[in-house]
């Protein structure tokens, strides 16, 4: 998700329109800068974006996303966590979606600011560009290509959106506030209003029906990250907004919990086994490698777990670490998936509850052993065993049947 947004961000051009809108732009600018005690370094060129244009600029991304390797990589990652269903296609169903909930967008690489056409007159349309305008402000001082370039792992990427786009969103709607009342903040009561951003219902059939990850995955950045941005102004006042980019956080523990931002918590990065017994890792290519974050496994337990609160368990996380292989004959996928929590009593809440979405997430699934420190069984894409150690919880799925007979 997070590759496919920066693809079709970054992709084509528009033919410029003129826009009333626009008029506005220095005007936005200064109080932006007021705010934050950023300088305007240089005029930000607008443009209307027309719909049809936008959507040529989708489809060109799609198709180069489908042939690239990293894109395959995603979407099976995707599957073998069962975030999506087995024939969900990333690219296009990104796509889709973007075409769909986007209302404006700043070109990092060309410096440039778009207003969907779509996007309707009055409120919507200044709330779009004073975000963009943001946006663009933030990039003058620290190139945010650079800063999310600079993320060491997955998490810790989401994490540095989530900075980008909820500070962008707690500056628009303060600016907003700001014109309206005088006071440049973001009420607590707007914050919890605006948790629900993006629509859904039969005039957002795309958002609606997409599975729970993607939906979450594309709000995030901006509900969450909001209330990030707005626990740190609280603290730092108008500090925050440098604080947040000159020492970014490192996971998407720290933007669900501010505190932990503030505590400076490190994650850690469990070491995954070399070798699995009966596997014949030679003849497996790695496809990719990363992090599983707080964020990540919230969302797998609230989807497929019934009577756990998946967000408490997951807000034991320390750290995880995942590996994705591909047989190089078979095609067949390998996941594993290394996790550390913050107590033995928080793992083994997690060892279980990640046994029923092993359960959950096939369709045709069997336990074979169900152990205090161990469960072993089958599911849609081969044997898995689930095991755990002290604050440490292992995973490996996929495993051949061959292989897990022969141990």
């Amino acid at each position: 998700m997070r590759f496919l947004v920066a693809l079709i961000l970054l992709a084509g051009s528009a033919v410029a329109q003129t826009s009333p809108l626009f008029s506005q732009v220095d005007e936005m600018l200064a109080s932006l800068s007021k705010i934050t005690g950023w300088k305007v370094k240089r005029k930000i060129p607008s443009e209307i974006l027309t719909k049809d244009k936008f959507s040529k600029m989708l489809d060109e991304s799609v198709r180069e996303a489908e042939k690239d390797k990293e894109t395959h990589a995603a979407e099976l990652t995707l599957k073998m966590f069962g975030l999506v269903p087995r024939d969900f296609q990333l690219a296009r169903e990104s796509a889709n979606l973007m075409e769909e909930q986007a209302a404006a967008f700043y070109d990092f690489q060309k410096k440039r600011l778009y207003v969907l056409e779509s996007t309707p007159d009055g409120q919507e349309q200044r709330i779009a560009l004073a975000h963009e305008l943001a946006h663009a402000l933030a990039d003058q001082q620290f190139g945010i290509r650079k800063y999310l370039k600079a993320a060491k792992d997955d998490d810790a990427v989401t994490a540095r959106q989530s900075v980008i786009e909820g500070q962008a969103s707690w500056l628009s709607w303060a600016y907003m506030v700001g014109k309206a009342t005088g006071r440049t903040e973001v009420p607590q009561s707007l914050l919890d209003q605006l948790a629900t951003v993006g629509g859904t219902g039969e005039q957002f059939p795309v958002l609606t029906q997409t599975p729970l990850y993607m939906r979450e995955s594309l709000t995030f950045p901006y509900t969450e990250g909001m209330r990030f941005q707005d626990a740190v102004y609280r603290k730092l006042g108008m500090g925050a907004f440098d604080r947040v980019f000159r020492e970014a956080p490192l996971s998407t523990q720290e933007i669900l919990h501010p505190e932990a931002y503030a505590d400076n918590q490190i994650p850690t990065h469990p070491e995954l086994p070399k070798a699995i017994p009966g596997v014949d890792l030679g003849r497996m290519k790695l496809l990719v490698s990363g992090d599983v974050g707080e964020f990540d496994y919230s969302v797998m337990l609230r989807q497929y777990v019934k009577g756990v609160d998946g967000r408490q368990i997951a807000r034991h996380w320390r750290g995880a670490t995942f590996r994705l292989y591909e047989d190089k004959q078979t095609k067949a996928p390998l996941l594993m998936h290394a996790s550390e929590w913050d107590s033995p009593a928080a793992a083994q809440a997690f060892f279980r509850a990640y046994g029923e979405v092993l359960k959950a997430k096939s369709k045709k699934s069997e336990i074979r052993r169900l152990g205090e420190a161990e469960i072993e069984g089958s599911g849609d894409t081969g044997e898995f065993s689930l095991r755990i150690s002290g604050t440490s919880v292992l995973c490996i799925e996929g495993i051949p049947a061959s292989a897990s007979r022969g141990k």
